[in-house]
């Protein structure tokens, strides 16, 4: 069983039993959520058919809220005397599927 499901603007293919860091949900550690599905498959044949996928249902469990590593924007104007760093650290939360039915 497989399924691609879109959370913060992003799209990632997920199986039963996979942690996977996705931008920060709102909801408390320990609670369920229900993702959207664009597409959902099994082993014993594929279902590329996209009305499937729509009523797929993918329950994840929160494990934790982190932060991502830190990411250095550093910005330079050649002759000019223009230097500016800035740095970015992103919001996470780490969840794990708990089922994908179709």
């Amino acid at each position: 069983m497989y399924s691609i499901i879109e959370t913060g603007g992003k799209q990632y293919w997920v199986t039963p039993g996979q942690n996977l860091k996705v931008e920060r949900l709102e909801a408390e550690v320990g609670a369920t959520v229900e993702l959207k599905s664009l597409w959902a498959g099994s082993e014993e044949g594929t279902s590329s058919d996209t009305k499937a996928g729509k009523t797929a249902k993918v329950t994840a469990e929160v494990v934790r809220h982190l932060r991502g590593r830190k990411i250095i924007v550093f910005k330079k104007r050649p002759k000019k005397g223009y230097e500016k760093t800035q740095g970015h650290r992103q919001n996470l939360t780490e969840i794990k599927i708990k089922e994908i039915i179709l």
